[in-house]
Protein backbone atom coordinates (compact mmCIF):
# COMPACT_ATOMS: atom_id res chain seq x y z
CA UNK A 1 0.00 0.00 0.00
CA UNK A 2 1.39 3.70 -0.74
CA UNK A 3 2.04 5.56 2.19
CA UNK A 4 -0.15 8.29 1.65
CA UNK A 5 -2.88 5.55 1.01
CA UNK A 6 -5.75 5.79 3.18
CA UNK A 7 -5.72 3.05 5.86
CA UNK A 8 -8.77 0.61 5.39
CA UNK A 9 -10.28 0.31 8.75
CA UNK A 10 -11.74 -2.78 7.44
CA UNK A 11 -8.56 -4.69 7.15
CA UNK A 12 -5.77 -3.04 8.61
CA UNK A 13 -4.77 -3.52 12.52
CA UNK A 14 -5.60 0.19 13.39
CA UNK A 15 -6.10 1.55 16.74
CA UNK A 16 -9.77 2.48 17.71
CA UNK A 17 -8.59 6.50 17.49
CA UNK A 18 -7.25 5.55 13.79
CA UNK A 19 -10.75 3.82 12.98
CA UNK A 20 -13.25 6.05 14.60
CA UNK A 21 -11.29 8.68 12.42
CA UNK A 22 -11.05 6.69 9.01
CA UNK A 23 -15.00 6.40 9.73
CA UNK A 24 -15.85 9.83 10.43
CA UNK A 25 -14.42 11.15 7.35
CA UNK A 26 -15.73 8.69 5.36
CA UNK A 27 -19.15 9.71 7.07
CA UNK A 28 -18.51 13.63 5.86
CA UNK A 29 -18.53 14.62 9.80
CA UNK A 30 -15.95 17.39 11.00
CA UNK A 31 -14.59 16.64 14.99
CA UNK A 32 -16.79 19.43 16.31
CA UNK A 33 -19.74 17.39 14.59
CA UNK A 34 -19.15 14.05 15.45
CA UNK A 35 -18.52 15.08 19.25
CA UNK A 36 -22.06 17.26 19.20
CA UNK A 37 -23.87 14.04 18.17
CA UNK A 38 -22.24 11.62 20.64
CA UNK A 39 -22.67 14.67 23.54
CA UNK A 40 -18.87 15.77 23.45
CA UNK A 41 -16.39 18.47 22.23
CA UNK A 42 -14.45 17.90 19.04
CA UNK A 43 -11.52 18.22 21.39
CA UNK A 44 -12.66 15.01 22.78
CA UNK A 45 -12.64 13.71 19.47
CA UNK A 46 -9.39 14.56 18.48
CA UNK A 47 -8.03 13.25 21.68
CA UNK A 48 -9.35 10.10 21.02
CA UNK A 49 -8.42 9.99 17.15
CA UNK A 50 -4.82 11.01 17.96
CA UNK A 51 -4.82 8.43 21.04
CA UNK A 52 -4.19 11.11 24.07
CA UNK A 53 -7.65 9.30 25.41
CA UNK A 54 -8.04 6.05 26.60
CA UNK A 55 -10.57 3.57 24.55
CA UNK A 56 -14.09 4.86 25.81
CA UNK A 57 -16.45 2.74 27.74
CA UNK A 58 -18.84 0.41 26.19
CA UNK A 59 -21.62 3.21 25.96
CA UNK A 60 -20.00 5.70 24.18
CA UNK A 61 -18.63 3.28 21.53
CA UNK A 62 -22.15 2.41 21.16
CA UNK A 63 -23.25 6.04 20.54
CA UNK A 64 -20.09 6.58 18.21
CA UNK A 65 -21.27 3.56 16.56
CA UNK A 66 -24.85 5.00 15.86
CA UNK A 67 -23.90 8.37 14.92
CA UNK A 68 -21.14 6.70 12.36
CA UNK A 69 -24.09 4.19 10.95
CA UNK A 70 -21.21 1.27 11.77
CA UNK A 71 -22.50 -1.81 10.56
CA UNK A 72 -20.54 -4.16 12.35
CA UNK A 73 -19.20 -3.24 16.12
CA UNK A 74 -15.86 -4.62 15.38
CA UNK A 75 -15.38 -2.50 12.53
CA UNK A 76 -14.88 0.23 14.65
CA UNK A 77 -13.22 -1.41 17.98
CA UNK A 78 -11.21 -4.29 15.62
CA UNK A 79 -11.83 -6.60 18.26
CA UNK A 80 -13.50 -9.24 16.11
CA UNK A 81 -14.88 -10.91 19.75
CA UNK A 82 -17.32 -7.89 19.55
CA UNK A 83 -18.79 -8.70 16.39
CA UNK A 84 -22.25 -7.75 16.39
CA UNK A 85 -23.78 -6.74 13.30
CA UNK A 86 -25.87 -3.22 14.05
CA UNK A 87 -27.48 -1.58 11.29
CA UNK A 88 -27.87 -5.11 9.29
CA UNK A 89 -29.04 -7.97 10.16
CA UNK A 90 -28.17 -11.54 10.14
CA UNK A 91 -29.42 -12.43 6.54
CA UNK A 92 -33.25 -13.08 6.59
CA UNK A 93 -33.73 -16.70 5.69
CA UNK A 94 -35.77 -15.63 2.61
CA UNK A 95 -33.24 -12.77 1.34
CA UNK A 96 -31.02 -15.34 -1.00
CA UNK A 97 -34.63 -16.57 -2.95
CA UNK A 98 -35.59 -12.37 -3.06
CA UNK A 99 -32.42 -11.50 -4.43
CA UNK A 100 -31.97 -13.97 -7.06
CA UNK A 101 -35.20 -12.80 -8.02
CA UNK A 102 -34.04 -8.96 -8.03
CA UNK A 103 -30.69 -10.13 -10.22
CA UNK A 104 -32.14 -12.36 -12.28
CA UNK A 105 -32.30 -10.60 -15.83
CA UNK A 106 -35.76 -12.57 -16.59
CA UNK A 107 -35.30 -12.28 -20.76
CA UNK A 108 -37.26 -15.35 -21.39
CA UNK A 109 -40.59 -14.08 -22.63
CA UNK A 110 -42.10 -17.13 -21.79
CA UNK A 111 -43.61 -16.64 -18.52
CA UNK A 112 -47.44 -15.89 -19.01
CA UNK A 113 -48.47 -12.32 -17.44
CA UNK A 114 -51.24 -12.56 -14.97
CA UNK A 115 -54.48 -10.62 -15.58
CA UNK A 116 -53.78 -6.93 -14.29
CA UNK A 117 -56.70 -7.25 -11.61
CA UNK A 118 -55.73 -10.11 -10.11
CA UNK A 119 -52.25 -8.66 -9.82
CA UNK A 120 -53.32 -6.06 -8.09
CA UNK A 121 -55.36 -8.15 -5.22
CA UNK A 122 -52.53 -9.81 -4.76
CA UNK A 123 -49.79 -6.84 -4.46
CA UNK A 124 -52.37 -5.50 -1.90
CA UNK A 125 -52.10 -8.62 0.23
CA UNK A 126 -48.82 -8.30 0.06
CA UNK A 127 -49.00 -5.28 1.39
CA UNK A 128 -51.99 -5.67 4.10
CA UNK A 129 -49.58 -8.83 4.77
CA UNK A 130 -46.51 -6.37 5.62
CA UNK A 131 -48.82 -4.28 7.76
CA UNK A 132 -50.90 -7.00 10.22
CA UNK A 133 -47.83 -9.75 10.35
CA UNK A 134 -46.03 -9.83 13.24
CA UNK A 135 -43.80 -11.76 11.00
CA UNK A 136 -43.21 -9.48 8.33
CA UNK A 137 -40.09 -9.96 6.85
CA UNK A 138 -40.90 -13.81 6.44
CA UNK A 139 -44.42 -13.30 4.89
CA UNK A 140 -43.06 -10.56 2.61
CA UNK A 141 -40.14 -12.45 1.33
CA UNK A 142 -41.89 -15.47 0.24
CA UNK A 143 -44.54 -13.49 -1.68
CA UNK A 144 -41.64 -11.35 -3.37
CA UNK A 145 -40.05 -13.73 -6.14
CA UNK A 146 -43.34 -14.41 -7.50
CA UNK A 147 -44.18 -10.88 -7.75
CA UNK A 148 -40.90 -9.56 -9.24
CA UNK A 149 -41.45 -12.01 -12.10
CA UNK A 150 -44.95 -11.40 -12.43
CA UNK A 151 -44.74 -7.69 -12.70
CA UNK A 152 -42.14 -7.88 -14.70
CA UNK A 153 -43.43 -10.50 -17.46
CA UNK A 154 -46.72 -8.01 -17.12
CA UNK A 155 -44.54 -5.15 -18.60
CA UNK A 156 -43.14 -7.22 -21.37
CA UNK A 157 -47.00 -8.49 -22.49
CA UNK A 158 -48.44 -5.10 -22.26
CA UNK A 159 -50.42 -4.32 -25.42
CA UNK A 160 -50.70 -0.61 -25.53
CA UNK A 161 -48.75 2.50 -24.37
CA UNK A 162 -51.88 3.19 -21.13
CA UNK A 163 -51.21 -1.14 -19.97
CA UNK A 164 -47.15 -0.64 -20.37
CA UNK A 165 -47.63 2.73 -18.19
CA UNK A 166 -50.16 0.80 -15.70
CA UNK A 167 -47.98 -2.37 -15.82
CA UNK A 168 -44.62 0.40 -14.80
CA UNK A 169 -46.56 1.72 -12.11
CA UNK A 170 -46.93 -2.01 -10.50
CA UNK A 171 -43.95 -2.59 -11.04
CA UNK A 172 -42.64 -0.21 -9.17
CA UNK A 173 -44.83 -0.63 -6.34
CA UNK A 174 -43.10 -4.03 -6.06
CA UNK A 175 -39.80 -2.99 -6.12
CA UNK A 176 -40.85 -0.57 -3.19
CA UNK A 177 -41.92 -3.80 -1.39
CA UNK A 178 -38.75 -5.71 -1.91
CA UNK A 179 -37.03 -2.23 -0.99
CA UNK A 180 -38.56 -2.45 2.57
CA UNK A 181 -37.55 -6.10 2.75
CA UNK A 182 -34.02 -5.39 1.40
CA UNK A 183 -33.30 -2.82 4.08
CA UNK A 184 -30.63 -4.02 6.86
CA UNK A 185 -29.58 -7.00 4.69
CA UNK A 186 -26.38 -8.16 4.20
CA UNK A 187 -26.05 -6.86 0.70
CA UNK A 188 -26.51 -2.44 1.01
CA UNK A 189 -25.89 -2.64 -2.69
CA UNK A 190 -28.98 -4.72 -3.42
CA UNK A 191 -30.83 -2.03 -1.90
CA UNK A 192 -29.59 0.90 -4.30
CA UNK A 193 -30.24 -1.71 -6.87
CA UNK A 194 -33.80 -2.21 -6.22
CA UNK A 195 -34.31 1.59 -5.12
CA UNK A 196 -33.12 2.69 -8.76
CA UNK A 197 -35.19 0.04 -10.33
CA UNK A 198 -38.52 1.51 -8.19
CA UNK A 199 -37.49 4.75 -9.52
CA UNK A 200 -37.37 3.70 -13.35
CA UNK A 201 -40.16 2.20 -13.36
CA UNK A 202 -41.73 5.01 -11.84
CA UNK A 203 -40.89 7.85 -13.77
CA UNK A 204 -41.91 5.19 -16.94
CA UNK A 205 -45.42 4.90 -15.64
CA UNK A 206 -45.95 9.00 -15.36
CA UNK A 207 -47.70 8.10 -12.53
CA UNK A 208 -47.26 11.00 -10.09
CA UNK A 209 -48.18 8.50 -6.79
CA UNK A 210 -45.49 6.21 -7.95
CA UNK A 211 -42.97 8.70 -8.65
CA UNK A 212 -43.49 10.49 -4.88
CA UNK A 213 -43.40 7.03 -3.60
CA UNK A 214 -39.69 6.00 -5.42
CA UNK A 215 -38.38 9.38 -4.23
CA UNK A 216 -39.45 8.89 -0.71
CA UNK A 217 -37.90 5.74 -0.54
CA UNK A 218 -34.91 6.86 -2.25
CA UNK A 219 -34.14 9.78 0.28
CA UNK A 220 -34.05 7.69 2.94
CA UNK A 221 -31.57 5.31 1.08
CA UNK A 222 -29.55 8.32 0.38
CA UNK A 223 -29.97 9.61 4.24
CA UNK A 224 -28.73 6.20 5.56
CA UNK A 225 -25.88 6.44 3.37
CA UNK A 226 -25.21 10.14 5.27
CA UNK A 227 -25.76 11.72 1.51
CA UNK A 228 -28.11 14.42 3.03
CA UNK A 229 -27.41 16.92 0.01
CA UNK A 230 -28.69 14.30 -2.35
CA UNK A 231 -31.50 13.30 -0.15
CA UNK A 232 -32.60 17.41 0.13
CA UNK A 233 -32.16 17.55 -3.93
CA UNK A 234 -34.60 14.49 -4.29
CA UNK A 235 -36.97 15.42 -1.65
CA UNK A 236 -37.52 19.54 -2.59
CA UNK A 237 -37.91 18.64 -6.82
CA UNK A 238 -39.72 15.76 -6.16
CA UNK A 239 -42.38 17.81 -3.79
CA UNK A 240 -41.99 21.30 -6.39
CA UNK A 241 -43.37 18.55 -8.83
CA UNK A 242 -46.29 16.85 -6.66
CA UNK A 243 -47.26 20.73 -5.33
CA UNK A 244 -48.47 21.97 -8.74
CA UNK A 245 -50.72 18.32 -8.76
CA UNK A 246 -51.79 19.02 -5.13
CA UNK A 247 -54.80 21.14 -5.60
CA UNK A 248 -56.74 18.06 -7.85
CA UNK A 249 -54.86 15.39 -6.08
CA UNK A 250 -56.62 12.55 -3.90
CA UNK A 251 -55.47 11.43 -0.60
CA UNK A 252 -52.61 8.80 -1.74
CA UNK A 253 -50.52 11.96 -3.23
CA UNK A 254 -50.94 14.31 -0.82
CA UNK A 255 -50.56 11.61 2.04
CA UNK A 256 -47.45 11.09 -0.61
CA UNK A 257 -46.32 14.69 -0.15
CA UNK A 258 -46.55 14.86 3.33
CA UNK A 259 -44.25 11.70 4.01
CA UNK A 260 -41.51 13.71 1.60
CA UNK A 261 -42.17 16.81 3.67
CA UNK A 262 -41.38 14.69 7.00
CA UNK A 263 -38.50 13.25 5.19
CA UNK A 264 -36.89 16.69 4.35
CA UNK A 265 -37.29 17.51 8.16
CA UNK A 266 -35.41 14.27 8.86
CA UNK A 267 -32.62 15.37 7.08
CA UNK A 268 -32.41 18.74 8.72
CA UNK A 269 -32.89 17.01 12.09
CA UNK A 270 -29.78 14.55 10.65
CA UNK A 271 -27.93 18.02 10.02
CA UNK A 272 -28.57 19.49 13.39
CA UNK A 273 -30.69 22.31 12.07
CA UNK A 274 -33.59 22.68 14.81
CA UNK A 275 -35.73 25.31 13.33
CA UNK A 276 -35.61 23.93 9.74
CA UNK A 277 -36.46 20.36 10.53
CA UNK A 278 -39.21 21.40 12.88
CA UNK A 279 -40.60 23.93 9.68
CA UNK A 280 -41.03 21.06 7.32
CA UNK A 281 -42.70 18.48 10.21
CA UNK A 282 -45.22 21.47 10.75
CA UNK A 283 -46.00 21.66 7.49
CA UNK A 284 -45.95 17.95 7.49
CA UNK A 285 -48.92 18.09 9.99
CA UNK A 286 -51.05 20.40 8.28
CA UNK A 287 -50.90 17.96 5.22
CA UNK A 288 -52.36 14.85 7.36
CA UNK A 289 -54.90 17.21 9.18
CA UNK A 290 -56.07 17.41 5.22
CA UNK A 291 -56.45 13.70 4.82
CA UNK A 292 -60.05 11.69 5.79
CA UNK A 293 -60.15 10.90 8.92
CA UNK A 294 -58.44 6.97 9.53
CA UNK A 295 -56.79 7.39 6.26
CA UNK A 296 -53.45 5.54 6.72
CA UNK A 297 -50.99 5.55 3.58
CA UNK A 298 -50.36 1.35 2.94
CA UNK A 299 -46.81 2.16 2.03
CA UNK A 300 -45.73 5.09 3.49
CA UNK A 301 -47.75 4.79 6.64
CA UNK A 302 -48.31 8.56 6.49
CA UNK A 303 -51.93 9.55 8.14
CA UNK A 304 -52.68 11.72 11.20
CA UNK A 305 -51.86 9.01 13.67
CA UNK A 306 -48.06 8.72 12.57
CA UNK A 307 -47.93 12.40 12.41
CA UNK A 308 -46.71 12.19 16.29
CA UNK A 309 -44.45 9.46 15.83
CA UNK A 310 -42.47 11.89 13.29
CA UNK A 311 -42.72 14.30 15.90
CA UNK A 312 -40.66 11.36 18.03
CA UNK A 313 -37.81 10.95 15.60
CA UNK A 314 -37.32 14.73 14.71
CA UNK A 315 -36.24 15.41 18.66
CA UNK A 316 -34.28 11.71 18.71
CA UNK A 317 -32.11 12.99 15.71
CA UNK A 318 -31.72 16.50 16.78
CA UNK A 319 -30.53 14.56 20.03
CA UNK A 320 -32.70 16.46 22.11
CA UNK A 321 -32.85 14.67 25.11
CA UNK A 322 -35.85 16.14 27.24
CA UNK A 323 -37.84 17.12 23.92
CA UNK A 324 -37.69 13.67 22.67
CA UNK A 325 -38.73 12.09 25.67
CA UNK A 326 -41.86 14.85 26.17
CA UNK A 327 -42.72 13.93 22.33
CA UNK A 328 -42.16 10.30 23.27
CA UNK A 329 -45.08 10.62 26.14
CA UNK A 330 -47.40 12.49 24.11
CA UNK A 331 -47.31 10.22 20.42
CA UNK A 332 -49.41 7.43 21.00
CA UNK A 333 -48.70 4.18 19.24
CA UNK A 334 -51.47 2.18 19.67
CA UNK A 335 -53.35 4.27 16.86
CA UNK A 336 -51.03 3.27 14.66
CA UNK A 337 -52.58 0.03 12.82
CA UNK A 338 -49.50 -1.15 11.15
CA UNK A 339 -47.16 -3.73 13.32
CA UNK A 340 -43.78 -2.73 12.02
CA UNK A 341 -44.51 0.83 11.77
CA UNK A 342 -45.77 0.63 15.06
CA UNK A 343 -42.77 -1.37 16.54
CA UNK A 344 -40.54 1.25 14.69
CA UNK A 345 -42.56 3.99 16.63
CA UNK A 346 -41.94 1.99 19.85
CA UNK A 347 -38.18 2.16 18.86
CA UNK A 348 -38.32 6.12 18.59
CA UNK A 349 -39.84 6.52 21.88
CA UNK A 350 -37.29 4.06 23.20
CA UNK A 351 -34.36 6.63 21.70
CA UNK A 352 -36.33 9.42 23.23
CA UNK A 353 -36.11 7.56 26.56
CA UNK A 354 -32.45 6.56 26.31
CA UNK A 355 -31.43 9.96 25.20
CA UNK A 356 -32.90 11.26 28.45
CA UNK A 357 -31.22 9.18 30.92
CA UNK A 358 -34.51 7.06 31.49
CA UNK A 359 -33.11 3.34 30.51
CA UNK A 360 -36.02 1.58 32.44
CA UNK A 361 -38.67 3.42 30.26
CA UNK A 362 -36.36 2.85 26.84
CA UNK A 363 -36.24 -1.24 28.07
CA UNK A 364 -40.00 -1.24 28.74
CA UNK A 365 -40.65 0.45 25.56
CA UNK A 366 -38.67 -1.79 23.40
CA UNK A 367 -40.40 -4.58 24.91
CA UNK A 368 -43.27 -3.33 23.44
CA UNK A 369 -41.97 -3.33 19.74
CA UNK A 370 -40.69 -6.87 19.82
CA UNK A 371 -44.13 -7.96 20.90
CA UNK A 372 -45.71 -6.16 18.18
CA UNK A 373 -43.12 -7.13 15.59
CA UNK A 374 -40.01 -8.90 16.31
CA UNK A 375 -38.55 -8.66 13.09
CA UNK A 376 -38.68 -5.23 13.46
CA UNK A 377 -36.49 -5.20 16.32
CA UNK A 378 -33.92 -7.96 15.46
CA UNK A 379 -33.26 -5.90 12.36
CA UNK A 380 -33.11 -2.18 13.91
CA UNK A 381 -29.58 -0.48 14.85
CA UNK A 382 -30.82 1.99 17.40
CA UNK A 383 -33.05 -0.90 18.97
CA UNK A 384 -29.92 -3.14 19.70
CA UNK A 385 -27.50 0.03 20.31
CA UNK A 386 -29.62 0.38 23.65
CA UNK A 387 -30.46 -3.26 24.63
CA UNK A 388 -26.73 -4.01 24.22
CA UNK A 389 -25.62 -0.89 26.10
CA UNK A 390 -27.66 -1.67 29.30
CA UNK A 391 -26.69 -5.36 29.24
CA UNK A 392 -23.55 -3.15 31.14
CA UNK A 393 -25.90 -1.35 33.23
CA UNK A 394 -24.83 -0.95 36.72
CA UNK A 395 -28.31 -1.85 38.00
CA UNK A 396 -28.33 -5.66 38.53
CA UNK A 397 -32.09 -5.56 37.75
CA UNK A 398 -31.76 -3.84 34.62
CA UNK A 399 -28.59 -5.77 33.16
CA UNK A 400 -31.24 -8.98 33.59
CA UNK A 401 -34.14 -7.21 32.02
CA UNK A 402 -31.48 -6.45 28.66
CA UNK A 403 -29.80 -9.55 28.70
CA UNK A 404 -33.01 -11.29 28.41
CA UNK A 405 -34.27 -8.97 25.42
CA UNK A 406 -30.67 -9.16 23.95
CA UNK A 407 -31.34 -13.07 23.85
CA UNK A 408 -34.81 -12.79 22.03
CA UNK A 409 -33.68 -10.28 19.10
CA UNK A 410 -30.55 -12.92 18.93
CA UNK A 411 -27.60 -10.43 20.02
CA UNK A 412 -26.75 -12.96 22.95
CA UNK A 413 -26.92 -16.86 22.98
CA UNK A 414 -28.14 -18.82 25.72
Amino acid sequence: MSPDATPDPYTDPLVFGQRMQILRTRRGLTRIQLGGLVGRSGEWVKAVETGRLRVPKLEMILRVAEVLRVRDLSDLTGDQSMRVALFTGPGHPRFAAVREAVNSPHLAGDREAPPAAHFSARLARAWSARHSAPNHREVVGALLPDLIRDAQAAVRHAGTIADRKAAQARLAEVYFLAQFFCAYQPDASLVWRVAERGMMAAQDSEDPHAIGLAAWLTVQAHRDSAHLDAADAVTLETLRYLEALLPDAGPDVRAVAGALTVEAGLTAARRGETGTAWRYWDEARGLAEGLPAGYFHPVTSFSRAVIGAHAVTVAVELHAGPESARQAARAEAEAIPSRPRRARHRIEQARGYHLDAQPDAALATLAQAYAAAPETVQYNGYAKRIVLEETESKSPARRRRASELAQRIGLLTT
